[in-house]
């Protein structure tokens, strides 16, 4: 079965969750884990020795490190000539024991011996083992540095791979080419490129896989960040020419453009509207507790003649280690408004300590923002619990 690494918000994970979840994947290449991986290559005439030695040294360590210390040990284990390292891996494939997710590792000693090789007949072979790994556990990692090493000849493979029959094959297309792929390691050249990937993403926005298609439109979300009248212009031809869940996609694709209130992406997903009073936000109280909640409400009038869909968000200045605040913005949601209509809205936001975010004490700053447009300031004051550093 294949397995994916999604994102967070993928995943429906909270931020308020998210350490958790983070914390439950470092747990994903334990010591059985590499133990069953050794024995299968065992099987395949691979004397696991530096192996061995990895089932105790992962534990304690984050995912990625886990990775590297197994990967490291392949490469130790692993015949030296890539052909070598290539028909242990095929053969044993074949195996069932052979997958979870120390095939991580496995995708990425396959790259480092066929990168240092440096011929490209070990070049294409590799890509064509990770779309054969990929359909048990994601490839998306290991294909970042074959990007790197060989932008252009990587990338027409990873074109190919759009018409593949394994939907697992077509979503490393996509997945594998993201600028911003989260945990990856950096591609320069596709943030520097972001027209490269299009006929990659136009090839795949209909296809009959949903998490191909998911894949499709966090991929363009991460375009946004590089080229955002490209991103919008992307989704713009789609739909163009959808099919039934091509309107699902768009908006997950322009999520971020929505927020920020590009124009384009305003237009695309159907808001509409440009005259508005907010009345807030008004803060429940001005002093919060590291722990609990800040509460605010607001009212947003449409003063236009016709009805408008608005897109309402709030923009949460936090403080920084420094005293600068740094804005994030959260969705409220999506409302019709009849003219001269007023909606009420009520939002809280949690302070509960987390690893994932850093809560510094003092003044904090709530926004509203409809339809990528900011109104109104309200401020409070983010204090240590009594008894509390």
């Amino acid at each position: 079965m294949l397995v994916s690494i999604a994102t967070l918000e993928d995943l429906g994970v909270t931020e308020a969750r998210s350490e958790v979840v983070v914390g439950v994947m470092d747990e994903l290449i334990d010591t059985p884990a590499v133990g069953r991986l050794g024995q299968v290559l065992s099987d395949h005439g691979v004397t696991p020795v530096k192996l061995r030695d990895a089932e105790g040294a992962v534990d304690g360590k984050r995912l990625r490190q886990r990775v590297d210390t197994v990967r490291d040990a392949l490469l130790a284990d692993l015949p030296p000539e890539y052909g070598e390292t290539a028909a242990v891996v095929r053969a044993a494939f074949e195996d069932q024991e052979f997958t979870g997710w120390t095939l991580w590792p496995v995708s990425e000693a396959v790259v480092a011996r066929a990168l240092a090789s440096g011929l490209d007949r070990d070049f294409d072979d590799a890509m064509g083992v990770l779309s054969v790994l990929t359909t048990r556990l994601t490839a998306e990692f290991a294909i970042r540095p074959m990007l790197n090493a060989r932008f252009e000849r990587a990338l027409e493979i990873a074109r190919q791979w759009t018409g593949d029959e394994d939907a697992a094959v077509r979503r490393l297309a996509s997945e594998g080419t993201r600028s911003h792929l989260q945990w990856g390691k950096g591609v320069p050249a596709l943030r520097q490129r972001p027209g490269a990937t299009r006929t990659i993403v136009d090839a795949l926005y209909r296809d009959e896989s949903e998490d191909v298609r998911r894949s499709v439109a966090n991929h363009v979300n991460d375009l946004s960040r590089d080229d955002p009248d490209l991103a919008a212009e992307i989704v713009g031809g789609w739909l163009d020419s959808p099919d039934a869940n091509t309107p699902r996609v768009a908006r997950h694709a322009l999520r971020t453009l929505v927020k920020q209130g590009h124009p384009k992406a305003l237009e695309l997903m159907g808001f509409t509207g440009a005259q508005f009073e907010v009345d807030g936000p008004t803060i429940a109280s001005l002093e919060v507790p590291l722990g609990d909640a800040v509460r605010f409400t607001a009212h947003v009038t449409n003063t236009c003649p016709e009805t408008a869909r608005a897109a309402i968000d709030f923009v949460l200045h936090f403080r920084k280690a420094r005293g600068a605040l740094a804005p994030k913005v959260f969705k409220v949601g999506s409302r019709t408004i009849e003219p001269g209509e007023t909606v009420d809205i009520a939002k809280s936001y949690s302070f509960r300590p987390r690893t994932t975010r850093t809560f510094n004490p003092g003044e904090h700053v709530i926004e509203l923002q409809v339809n990528g447009r900011t109104f109104g300031r309200g401020a409070f004051r983010l204090v240590a619990r009594e008894g509390t550093p």
